[in-house]
C-alpha cells in the first residue's frame, strides 16, 4: 500500500471486513518488530456505535484479531471522551470492556493520565505522557460530520490522546491549528476508516447515515480530503486540512490518489473490484452534501471558542426547534444570538448556554449544558413569548 492510496470495502461482517482490509493492505509488514500496539478509537461519547459517533467495535475486534494471527500481541486501546463524559463509561457502553476482556488488552483512559509538554512543530502542546512507550499508532476514528469544523476523522481523532485542560486550550487557540500541529507531533503509522454510519453532521452522532463501509489509509491528510470530497466540501474549507499539508504531515492531492474498492469472493479470498481516481464517482457510495442543516441554525448562534461538547448540546436543541417549524418563532424573541464559548467567560449579555455565560442575564449552566435543558429553556421563552432587550 502508498500513501496515495485509499482501500475501501463494503459490507456489513464488519471484524472479517476488516481483517481482509488489512491483509491486502499489508498491516503486518509495516510493524517494525516486537513494539507496543496503540489502536486509537473514537469513543468521543459514551452512546453505540450505531448511534454514528462512535467506533464499531467489531471493527478494533478485526483488528486485534489480525494482529494475534501475525504474532503481535503487545496491544493497547487508547482513548479519552470529551470534554463532559467520561471515558470510562464510554469503554463500557461502546462494549470495549468486554472487548478487552476477550482479547486481554488493556484499556487505557487518557483522562486519569498525565500530559507533558512536546514541541509540534513549534507550538507546544501536552500529549499523553506515555505516548513514546507506542511503537505503532493504528488511529481508528469515525468519518462524519462536525459542528464546528465541517467535518472529523484521521486529523481530528487524535485530540483523544490529549487531556481535558488541553482540549479546552484547543478552542481558545482557534481549534484548527493546533489540530495540525498535534498531527505534526503524534505520528499515526496506520489508519482504519469507520465509514459505517456516521452521522454527517454532528460529532455526538444521533443522525447516523448508513453507508457499511471501511477504509484503510496511510495519510492522513489525504484521508481527510477524501472525506471532504465524500461530503461535498473542498479540503480548503477545513483549514486544519492545509495547515497540516504546510507541516509536512500529508498531502491534498486527490487527483494524484488511487481509491481501490475490494470485496470478498465466494472463497473467502479478498479481490479488487474497481480502481479509480478519488475524483472519480464510487460506484458503491452516493456522495452527500455538506450540513446545510448546520449552516442553516448557525445564524441564531455566537460562538466564541466553544468546546465541541458544549456546542453540540445547543445545535442540536436549535435544530429540533427548526424541525419543528418554530425557528422563525425563536428568531423572532431574540435580540442579537445565542452566546456559547469560552469567549465569553467573565461577560455579560443576554441569553448564552454553558458556564461561560454565568454572567448573562439567562444562560443555560451545565459544562457542558444537557441538550435537554437548552431546548426547554428556549421553548420556555417562546411560551413566554420573552422579548430580551
Amino acid at each position: 500500500m502508498k500513501r496515495n492510496q485509499i482501500y475501501k470495502i463494503y459490507g456489513k461482517d464488519y471484524k472479517e471486513m476488516t481483517k481482509g482490509l488489512l491483509e491486502v493492505s499489508g498491516l503486518s509488514s509495516m510493524i517494525p518488530g516486537d513494539v507496543r500496539i496503540g489502536i486509537k478509537p473514537n469513543l468521543v461519547t459514551p452512546t453505540p456505535a450505531e448511534y454514528g459517533a462512535t467506533t464499531h467495535p467489531e471493527v478494533v475486534a478485526g483488528i486485534i484479531e489480525y494482529l494475534h494471527e501475525h504474532g503481535f500481541y503487545r496491544i493497547v486501546i487508547l482513548e479519552s471522551s470529551w470534554v463532559g463524559d467520561r471515558t470510562r463509561e464510554a469503554f463500557e457502553y461502546c462494549g470495549y470492556n468486554k472487548l478487552a476482556e476477550k482479547y486481554r488488552v488493556e484499556l487505557i483512559d487518557i483522562q486519569k493520565e498525565t500530559g507533558r509538554v512536546c514541541d509540534c512543530a513549534g507550538m507546544r502542546l501536552k500529549v499523553y505522557d506515555k505516548l513514546d512507550q507506542i511503537g505503532f499508532l493504528i488511529n481508528v476514528p469515525v468519518m462524519k460530520g462536525h459542528g464546528q469544523t465541517k467535518i472529523t476523522c484521521a486529523l481530528k481523532n487524535l485530540k483523544g490522546l490529549i487531556p481535558n485542560s488541553e482540549k479546552r486550550r484547543f478552542h481558545t487557540l482557534g481549534l484548527h491549528k493546533p489540530i495540525a500541529h498535534l498531527a505534526a507531533g503524534i505520528r499515526q503509522d496506520f489508519i482504519v476508516i469507520d465509514h459505517i454510519c456516521g452521522d454527517l453532521e454532528l460529532e455526538d452522532g444521533g443522525n447516523p447515515i448508513w453507508t457499511n463501509c471501511l477504509m484503510t489509509s496511510l495519510d492522513p491528510v489525504l484521508t481527510d480530503s477524501y472525506v471532504c470530497h465524500l461530503l461535498g466540501y473542498e479540503p480548503t474549507d477545513v483549514e486544519y486540512i492545509a495547515l497540516a499539508e504546510e507541516l509536512g504531515c500529508g498531502s491534498t492531492r486527490l487527483d494524484q490518489s488511487r481509491i481501490s474498492v475490494f470485496r470478498k469472493n465466494p472463497e473467502g479470498e479478498m479481490e479488487l473490484m474497481k480502481e479509480f481516481s478519488a475524483y472519480d464517482r464510487d460506484p458503491f457510495e452516493v456522495q452527500r452534501q455538506g450540513a446545510d442543516r448546520l449552516l442553516d441554525i448557525s445564524y441564531a448562534i455566537e460562538d466564541a471558542d466553544s468546546c465541541s461538547a458544549c456546542y453540540a448540546s445547543l445545535a442540536p436543541a436549535i435544530l429540533r426547534i427548526k424541525e419543528e417549524g418554530l425557528y422563525g418563532k425563536l428568531t423572532g424573541i431574540l435580540e442579537g444570538r445565542i452566546a456559547i464559548g469560552q469567549g465569553f467567560s467573565g461577560r455579560t449579555g443576554k441569553l448564552g448556554v454553558g458556564d461561560c455565560c454565568r454572567k448573562f442575564d439567562r444562560y443555560v449552566p451545565g459544562c457542558p449544558p444537557r441538550e435537554e435543558d437548552v431546548y426547554r429553556m428556549l421553548m420556555d421563552m417562546m411560551e413566554e413569548k420573552t422579548v430580551l432587550r
